[in-house]
C-alpha cells in the first residue's frame, strides 16, 4: 500500500511511519516543521520506500500521485505549541482536513484523523467512552486546538456520509516516548526535563488531577490497526492505567534518581481533572491494547532525554 502521512516529522507520526515501513509499505511524509524536527526523519534519508516533502497541508497540494491510505496527523499537539500558534492549530484541523479528505477521494484511498482525548473537555463522566460528547469550553485557552479537533471529526464523517470515503478517526489519549521535545510543555517531557536538570517539578494544583499514558510503540500499533478497519466512529486509543499527576512527579523522582523537590503552581484554566480512556471498543474492534508498562516506557524515554540533551 502507498500512505500519506501528514506531520510525519513529529513525535508520534513519525514513529507511525516507522511502523508503516516495516511492514513493506511505501510512505509519503510531509511537515511544515511548525512543531516537527528533522532528526525525526533523519534516520529515514535514504530508505528505499519513504519520501519527504516539506509542504504545509493547508495549502493546496502538488500532484503526489495516488494513495492507498491518508493519514492527516498533522497538528501542533502541546499546549506550549497550540497557545503560541492558534491559527494555524485551527487552520490545520479545518483547511488541512479538507485538503487531505480531497487528498484521499481522488484515489478513493481510506483516510484516518488522528483527533485527541481534548473533545471530551474537563469530562463529566469517567472514564470516557466514544458516545460521550464531553464537557468542552469552546471560546477558553484551550478551544483552538479541541475545536480544530473537533471540527476535523465532523468533516471526516460529512465525507464519509456524503462521498461514502472509507475513513477513520483515533482519539488519542496521552502519549510518551522518545522523539518528544523536552521542553513542549507536556507533563511527560516536562516533569524529565525538570528532574534531569535538577529544577523543582511543577505540579499543577494539588496534584490529585488524573492522566493516563500511553507509550508510542503502543499508540501507533493501535492507529496502525486502525487504518485498516472498517470501523467509521471514534475509537479511543490510549492506556487505561490512570495516576494522580502527584503519583506521575514521584515516579519520575524515583526513576531519574533526582534530588529534586515537587512544588506546586495554580491549575490552568480549563486544565481537565481526570482523563482515563474506556478502551473496550479498540480491543473489540482492533484486538488492540497497551503492552508497554509504565516503568518500561519511561526508562526508554528517560534514556532518550538523557542522550540529547
Amino acid at each position: 500500500m502507498r500512505f500519506f502521512v501528514s506531520g510525519a516529522a513529529g513525535f508520534v507520526p513519525s514513529h507511525l511511519c516507522d511502523r508503516i515501513l516495516a511492514d513493506g509499505h511505501t510512505v509519503v511524509g510531509a511537515d511544515n516543521f511548525l512543531t516537527g524536527h528533522r532528526r525525526n526523519v533523519a534516520h529515514l534519508e535514504g530508505h528505499p520506500t519513504f519520501t519527504f516533502h516539506e509542504l504545509d497541508v493547508c495549502q493546496p497540494l502538488p500532484d503526489l500521485g495516488a494513495f492507498d491510505c491518508v493519514i492527516h496527523a498533522a497538528s501542533p499537539a502541546s499546549p506550549k505549541d497550540y497557545y503560541a500558534h492558534p491559527i494555524a492549530t485551527l487552520d490545520v484541523g479545518s483547511i488541512g482536513s479538507r485538503n487531505l479528505l480531497e487528498l484521499a477521494r481522488a484515489s478513493n484511498a481510506r483516510y484516518l484523523v488522528t483527533s485527541t482525548s481534548e473533545c471530551y473537555g474537563d469530562p463529566l463522566e469517567h472514564p470516557q467512552v466514544e458516545t460521550y460528547w464531553g464537557n468542552v469550553n469552546p471560546v477558553g485557552p484551550r478551544s483552538c486546538y479541541d475545536e480544530s479537533k473537533r471540527f476535523a471529526e465532523a468533516i471526516t464523517m460529512a465525507y464519509h456520509r456524503h462521498y461514502g470515503l472509507r475513513t477513520n478517526i483515533a482519539r488519542i489519549f496521552n502519549t510518551y516516548g522518545p522523539r518528544m521535545q523536552l521542553r513542549d510543555g507536556r507533563v511527560v517531557p516536562a516533569f524529565l526535563d525538570q528532574a534531569l536538570s535538577g529544577q523543582p517539578i511543577t505540579v499543577f494544583g494539588d496534584g490529585s488531577q488524573t492522566r493516563s499514558f500511553c507509550y508510542v510503540s503502543d499508540l501507533v500499533e493501535g492507529l496502525y490497526r486502525l487504518a485498516q478497519s472498517d470501523e467509521v466512529y471514534p475509537v479511543n486509543v490510549g492506556n487505561p492505567v490512570e495516576l494522580t499527576m502527584l503519583e506521575f512527579a514521584e515516579r519520575i523522582q524515583r526513576l531519574t534518581g533526582t534530588s529534586s523537590p515537587i512544588v506546586f503552581e495554580p491549575l490552568p484554566e480549563d486544565d481537565p481533572k481526570r482523563r482515563k480512556p474506556d478502551i473496550s471498543k479498540a480491543k473489540r474492534v482492533l484486538d488492540w491494547e497497551p503492552q508497554v508498562s509504565l516503568e518500561d516506557g519511561l526508562r526508554e524515554t528517560i534514556a532518550y532525554f538523557q542522550a540529547v540533551r
